[in-house]
């Protein structure tokens, strides 16, 4: 098998972090999409809807799909995807929250890809 022929495998890490400003919206959200997937068992809807309404992280869980991250990708097929939400103190003077200090590691592990 040559090169081109052998599938290559690449981990994609994204960290984010987001601002709820509109806690009814993204709840409202997160239940219309479980409303509407017709392959949701009505045990497995019930205990989604609960969570989605006590936690506005699971909301965003159930919104946030890494599929729709890389579905118009081309040359790209996902092969495993697993994600999770939580809430957390978020201080953007804090020093550990200094996202260019991560670049520049990368840098030096001769990571030199595009950057947002």
């Amino acid at each position: 098998m040559t090169t081109e022929e052998t599938p290559r495998y690449v981990r994609l890490r994204v960290d984010l972090v987001l601002e709820i400003d509109d806690p009814e919206a993204l709840t409202g959200a997160a239940l219309e999409r479980i409303a509407a997937d017709e392959l949701l068992p009505d045990q497995e809807r019930a205990h989604a809807q609960s969570a989605v309404r006590e936690d506005e992280a699971e909301a965003l869980a159930y919104l946030v799909d890494p599929f729709d991250l890389v579905a118009e990708v081309p040359g790209v097929e996902l092969a495993q995807a697993s994600w999770s939400s939580e809430e957390i103190e978020y201080d953007p003077d804090d020093e550990d929250w200094d996202l260019d200090e991560e670049d520049e590691s990368d840098e030096e592990d001769g990571d030199d890809g595009p950057r947002p």
